[in-house]
C-alpha cells in the first residue's frame, strides 16, 4: 500500500425505504430504533455483545466478556456452551419440536425433510458414531461432502462433542483435500459416494481415496452411501455412515464446551503460498452469527429461508447451517445446480416451497440476468419477502433486476459485507430500518466498528476512497490462522498496530468509500486498485459501469504496465449476446466510450478482450490475480486450488 488515495469514481442516487409494511412487523422497524441499536454499542460495546450473548443457552456463565491481548481476543471467558445444544436441544421444549429444520432437495427431485426432534436424533446418533471411532474434544474431523443433510449433520454431531470440524468443498480436486487434512491433522474423514451436478456424478470418494494415500493422520474414513455407484472400501479404515448409524444411540448429552474452544478451521485460498487455516471458536461466533441471522434477514418462525452458498464455504458455515438453526429457521437446501435440468430451478424451488428469504451471490444474480427474464417470469414468487447478496459488492444494475424482476419491486434487499475471517456479516442494511442504494452494503451493523481511513490511519472524508478497518474487537473474529499465528498477525494486523491512539485495527484489505449519509461502498481488495495517470482506481467501479451496458454480462478489469501512463486498464468482459450488425471490435469502442461516459476519462479502458468465462472460485468469486498473470505474461503462481474450471485460464491465454 503506499500513501496515495483511492479515487472513487462511481454515483448512485436511487434509494429505496423500506415499506411501511416490511417495517411495522420488523424486528428493528425504523432508523430510530437502528439508531438506538447504534447509540446503545457505542456507549459500551461489550455489553451490547453481552445481552445478545444472554439469549443464548450457556452451561456456566463468564466471568469476563472479553480479555484483548493485541491482536488475540477472547469472547466470554470462563462461560461454557455448545453450539449443538443451542441449534437443537434448546428447541425441543418448544413448538419447534417438530417444525421443519431442513427441506432438502436432490438434482433428481428426491425430497427429504427433517424436523427439529428427528434433526436432532440424527445428530445425536452421529456424535455417538463418531465417539465409537475415537474421536474426542480436540481432535479434528475433516468434511469432504456436498450439499445433503448428512453434511449438516456432521457439522453438528462435531460441534457437539467438541470436535473441530474442517470442511472442504466438495469441487476441490484429491490435492487440495490432501493439503487441508495434512495442515489441520485431521484424525477422521467423513465423505460420501459421490454427489450430482448437472446430471452426472462427482466421484467424491474416489478423490478422497487419492488424498488419503498422503494423509498420515487419517484413521478412518465415513463413506454416506448417496448416488449408489460402487466404491472401494478399504478394510479397517473405511466405515459405511449407514451401517454405523444403525448401530448408534440416539441418546447423548452435549458436552459443555470452554467458549473459546476450537469450532471449526476453514481455508481460504492465499495470494500466495499455501490456504490459510482461518479459526474459528465456540461463544462468540455463535452470538454473532445468531445475532445477525436474526435481524439481518429479520428471520420470523414461518419463513422458508433459502441460502444458495455451499456449507463448504463460510457463507454455508454461518448462514446455512448455524445462524439459521440457532434462530429455530427452516432451511431449505438444494443439491444440485441452479441451471439443471434448466436455468429456472432456483425459481421453481422458490415457488413450490414457499420460499420467503432468498441470499445469493452477486456472480449468481449476473448469470441470472445473462440467461434470461423469461426463465423467473414463468414462475409465481410472490411468497418471497426479503432478497440478500453475499460474496462481493453487487454493481447497481445487478441490484437494480435483483429488485425487480426477482422481487417484484416489494422486497427489501440485504447487501452483506462480510468476510471468511469475520465470522459473521459486519455491514449491512437493516430491512425494516435501513433506506437502501444500489451498490452499497450501507452502514456497519450495531456493534461493529469499521471505518475507511488513510494509510496514516486519518479518516476519510466523504466520497474519499481509503482502506477499510475494524477498530474494535467482534464476538465472531478469526482467533488465528491455524498454526501459523506470525502469518495471522502479519496479514491482518501488520498494518495499523497496537498505538497509543487505538488498541490495533484489523485491515480487511478492502478498499472503500463513505458517501455524505455514512454508507460504506466496497471499492473492490486493495489488490484490484490500480494507478492510471497517478489516479488509483478501484477496478469494481469500472467492472460495474461495464456491466450496466445492455450488451454486458459480466467484466473483470486489471492492470498492465504502461510506459506513459504507468498502468493501463485491461477488461476482460462476457457478453450476453452479441447485439444484430454488430462487430466485436465495434462492440468494444462502444463499451470504452460508455465506461468513459458513466465514470469518466481517465476510467476508459484501454483494452476489451472478450471472453467466454471468467476464471473463477468455485464459490464464484472472479480471480483477477490470474487475470494479471495472463496480460502481463507472467507465470502462474500462488495457491489455484479454488479454481473453478483451469480450461478457463488456457482459452484466456
Amino acid at each position: 500500500m503506499t500513501q496515495e488515495r483511492i479515487s472513487s469514481v462511481l454515483s448512485e442516487e436511487r434509494r429505496f425505504p423500506p415499506s411501511k409494511a416490511f417495517s411495522a412487523s420488523a424486528h428493528v422497524g425504523s432508523e430510530r430504533e437502528r439508531k438506538a441499536l447504534v447509540g446503545q454499542a457505542d456507549a459500551d460495546v461489550v455489553a451490547f455483545w453481552e445481552e445478545r450473548a444472554k439469549e443464548l443457552a450457556w452451561f456456566s456463565p463468564w466471568k469476563k466478556p472479553l480479555v484483548w491481548k493485541y491482536p488475540h481476543a477472547k469472547w466470554f471467558v470462563g462461560g461454557t456452551t455448545n453450539l449443538a445444544m443451542n441449534c437443537l436441544d434448546r428447541h425441543l421444549g418448544s413448538a419447534r419440536r417438530n417444525k421443519a429444520a431442513i427441506i432438502w432437495e436432490s438434482e433428481a427431485g428426491e425430497e427429504r425433510t427433517y424436523t427439529y426432534y428427528q434433526l436432532h436424533r440424527e445428530v445425536c446418533k452421529a456424535a455417538n458414531m463418531l465417539l465409537s471411532l475415537g474421536v474426542s474434544t480436540g481432535d479434528v474431523v475433516a468434511i469432504y461432502m456436498g450439499m445433503v443433510p448428512e453434511a449438516t449433520i456432521a457439522m453438528l454431531a462435531c460441534a457437539r462433542i467438541g470436535a473441530t470440524h474442517n470442511v472442504v468443498f466438495g469441487g476441490f480436486s484429491s490435492e487440495a483435500l490432501r493439503e487441508r487434512i495434512n495442515d489441520s491433522k485431521a484424525k477422521v474423514l467423513i465423505t460420501q459416494d459421490g454427489v450430482m451436478r448437472r446430471g452426472e456424478v462427482v466421484e467424491l470418494k474416489l478423490a478422497a481415496d487419492a488424498a488419503l494415500q498422503k494423509c498420515k493422520t487419517i484413521k478412518h474414513a465415513i463413506v454416506l452411501r448417496h448416488t449408489g455407484d460402487n466404491v472401494p472400501m478399504k478394510s479397517r479404515r473405511d466405515i459405511w455412515w449407514h451401517e454405523r448409524m444403525a448401530d448408534a444411540s440416539a441418546e447423548h448429552e452435549p458436552l459443555a464446551l470452554d467458549a473459546e474452544h476450537p469450532l471449526f478451521i476453514l481455508y481460504t485460498s492465499g495470494s500466495t503460498g499455501k490456504p490459510k487455516g482461518i479459526l474459528h471458536t465456540t461463544g462468540g461466533y455463535m452470538t454473532q452469527v445468531a445475532y445477525t441471522t436474526k435481524v439481518v434477514f429479520d428471520l420470523r418462525d414461518d419463513d422458508v429461508y433459502f441460502c444458495t452458498a455451499d456449507i463448504g464455504w463460510i457463507t454455508g458455515h454461518s448462514y446455512v447451517v448455524y445462524g439459521p438453526l440457532l434462530n429455530g429457521a427452516t432451511i431449505m437446501m438444494y443439491e444440485g445446480a441452479p441451471n439443471w435440468p434448466n436455468p429456472d430451478r432456483f425459481w421453481d424451488i422458490i415457488e413450490r416451497h414457499g420460499v420467503t428469504i432468498f441470499y445469493t451471490a452477486p456472480t449468481a444474480i449476473r448469470s441470472f440476468m445473462k440467461w434470461g427474464d423469461h426463465w423467473p417470469e414463468q414462475h409465481d414468487l410472490s411468497s418471497l419477502r426479503l432478497l440478500g447478496t453475499v460474496g462481493e459488492p453487487i454493481n447497481p444494475e445487478a441490484w437494480m433486476w435483483y429488485h425487480n424482476t426477482i422481487g417484484g419491486g416489494r422486497c427489501p434487499i440485504v447487501d452483506t459485507w462480510w468476510q471468511t475471517e469475520t465470522g459473521a456479516i459486519m455491514v449491512s442494511p437493516l430491512p425494516g430500518a435501513t433506506t437502501t442504494t444500489p451498490g452499497t452494503a450501507t452502514k456497519p451493523l450495531p456493534g461493529i466498528k469499521v471505518d475507511v481511513v488513510h494509510k496514516d490511519g486519518t479518516s476519510c472524508k466523504a466520497n474519499e476512497g481509503g482502506l477499510l478497518v475494524v477498530q474494535h474487537p467482534w464476538p465472531s473474529m478469526l482467533r488465528t490462522v491455524f498454526g501459523d499465528d506470525e502469518r495471522y498477525r502479519k496479514t491482518y494486523w501488520s498494518d495499523y498496530p497496537k498505538s497509543r491512539q487505538h488498541p490495533g485495527w484489523y485491515f480487511t484489505g478492502d478498499g472503500a468509500r463513505k458517501d455524505k449519509s455514512g454508507n460504506i461502498w466496497i471499492i473492490g481488495r486493495v489488490d484490484d486498485v490500480v494507478n492510471v495517470s497517478g489516479h488509483r482506481l478501484g477496478t469494481a467501479e469500472i467492472e460495474s459501469a461495464l456491466v450496466s451496458h445492455p450488451a454486458v454480462a459480466e467484466a473483470a478489469v486489471v492492470a498492465r504496465p504502461d510506459a506513459i501512463k504507468g498502468n493501463a486498464l485491461v477488461a476482460f468482459v462476457t457478453i450476453k449476446a452479441l447485439p444484430k450488425n454488430t462487430k466485436r471490435s465495434v462492440l468494444a469502442e462502444q463499451l470504452r466510450v460508455h465506461v468513459a461516459k458513466e465514470i469518466g476519462p481517465i476510467a476508459r479502458p484501454d483494452d476489451i478482450r472478450f471472453a467466454e468465462a471468467l476464471p473463477k472460485t468455485r464459490s464464484g468469486k472472479i480471480m483477477r490475480r490470474l487475470l494479471r498473470e495472463i496480460v502481463t505474461g507472467a507465470a502462474t503462481t500462488g495457491d489455484t486450488t479454488t479454481l473453478e474450471d483451469a480450461a478457463v485460464l488456457e482459452r484466456l491465454r
